[in-house]
């Protein structure tokens, strides 16, 4: 069976412009969209993926990223919030009968984007 690939994508330095953590809680602040953002993440809305957008800021500026997030065009499915700024592990288990990985890991340059991501 195949099932949709689920993505998970960290928003500040990747999607968009790193900014300061006390610039980007300003109401007036925009997110500054890197490069093939959009179309990147088109192209994976388009192949059916679960796309989950993942960052640092606290939740209590859900609403203003959500904000921001809508103003620049990103498309996702769920958010999550306040998962601090170290090392990020994802663990999962290998499928009965098979030994091909179920997770992977890229890891891009800052602000240089996800346009070259083959997945």
């Amino acid at each position: 069976m195949n099932r949709p690939k689920t993505i998970f994508c960290d928003i500040d330095g990747t999607l968009v412009e790193h900014a300061p953590p006390c610039s980007a809680a300003q109401p007036s602040s925009r997110m500054k969209v890197l490069e093939g953002t959009i179309s990147k993440l088109q192209e994976w809305d388009r192949k059916g993926y679960n796309i989950i957008l993942t960052t640092g800021r606290r939740e209590s500026m859900r609403e203003q990223t959500v904000i921001q997030l809508s103003a620049a065009g990103i498309i996702y499915d769920q958010l999550i919030m306040g998962i601090g700024g170290g090392k990020r592990c994802l663990i999962n288990d290998l499928k009965e009968g098979s030994d091909e990985p179920t997770a992977i890991a890229i890891n891009v340059q800052r602000n240089q984007g996800i346009h070259g991501v083959e997945i």
